[in-house]
């Protein structure tokens, strides 16, 4: 996303009221699905099928949430998306300022090029919990930057990303070794104590949009690193990416589940964010790639996107304009995704 988070993006909407197969069997109970949660009208299901991007927000339980849910019919091996999204140098060139793959494991060179911009090294300066412009995953990290970095050297932006770059693959380390346990700690920039790992686990219980018949792979979402399934394969990936009117460095974790099962889709996709600079406290996206079954002779699939995220301070008056305007522009953004992915696909050789 560039507005990926929402891409968030992402990566997030499951089920209150169960779909009695979910959407990920069929296309016809996909269509169902589209009709009657989603409300759109046999003209607009028309539509997407002839290639039309469809996008809305979904109704939040909360103003700190926003839903965003997409989908459009691309004339394309689902397994070419797969590859598409994979092709990181590529994708620095089409949605992002930069981004890059880590490698297996992840090591300090993987970082090169994530740091914060001069505006937001100058906020670091004086951050403390609960009073900063970045967000901060702990107090330790604020403490070691205020003692590690000479703030009135001529190079103090590069000390702060050099030392920035250390924590960050410190994070994915210990992730990758303890899971949404590191999310015990909280972020506290805004005076608001939030814990990451509990707003995991409240956006996947919002059963309205997304099938519950995968338990096992959303169990590994949140369980990561433990009961693994034999169909799931881990990337991680930061990027700098501009997001309302900040560039805004994120970490996430890529989980691809290939379906084993005829019940199931070919290839589900979860984004899930593991440090972000600014906004969102909380984002995952889930993508469905869901085959034309009902005509055997189309190779092409459904690309069905939904992003969530979860940020504290979008209560009151000015929280509502600010959600507002990221709605809308997640709304956009999805759309332009959408749509640009399918010409990509389509026309690649």
């Amino acid at each position: 996303m560039k507005r990926r988070v929402l891409k968030a993006v992402a990566q997030t909407l499951l089920l209150t009221t169960p779909i009695s197969a979910g959407f990920c069997q069929t296309t016809s109970e996909l269509k169902n699905f589209l009709s009657q949660r989603i409300g759109l009208s046999q003209d607009q299901i028309a539509a997407v099928r002839n290639g039309r991007a469809f996008v809305k927000t979904v109704e939040p339980r909360s103003p700190a949430e926003i839903f965003v849910f997409g989908v459009i019919y691309v004339n394309a091996a689902p397994e070419s998306y797969i590859k598409f999204r994979s092709d990181f140098n590529r994708l620095s060139h089409i949605e992002y300022l930069s981004t890059r793959k880590f490698s297996d494991p992840p090591q300090l060179s993987d970082l090169q090029g994530f740091g914060f911009d001069s505006d937001d090294v100058k906020g670091l300066k004086d951050c403390k919990p609960g009073d900063c412009k970045v967000q901060i995953p702990v107090s330790s990290a604020m403490d070691e930057l205020r003692k590690s970095v000479n703030w009135a050297a001529p190079n103090v932006d590069e000390q702060v990303n050099q030392l920035v770059q250390k924590l960050a693959l410190s994070r994915v380390l210990q992730y990758q070794k303890d899971g949404d346990r590191i999310f015990g700690t909280v972020y506290n920039d805004k005076g608001q104590q939030v814990n990451v790992s509990d707003q995991f686990k409240y956006i996947l219980s919002y059963h309205q949009v997304l099938p519950r018949d995968l338990p096992s792979f959303y169990s590994y979402l949140l369980g990561y690193p433990n009961a693994k399934p034999a169909n799931v394969e881990d990337t991680f990936y930061w990027e700098n990416v501009k997001i309302g009117p900040k560039p805004t460095l994120r970490i996430v974790h890529v989980l691809t589940m290939r379906g084993d099962k005829t019940d199931q889709p070919p290839y589900v996709i979860a984004e899930k964010q593991l440090y972000s600079s600014h906004y969102f406290e909380t984002a995952l996206e889930l993508t469905f790639l869901l085959r034309d079954n009902d005509d055997p002779k189309q190779t092409g699939f459904y690309l069905v996107r939904t992003m969530g995220c979860e940020q504290a301070l979008w209560t009151g008056i000015k929280g509502a304009i600010i959600r507002r305007t990221e709605t809308k522009d997640a709304v956009s953004d999805l759309e332009k995704s959408l749509t640009s992915t399918k010409d990509v696909l389509e026309h690649q050789k």
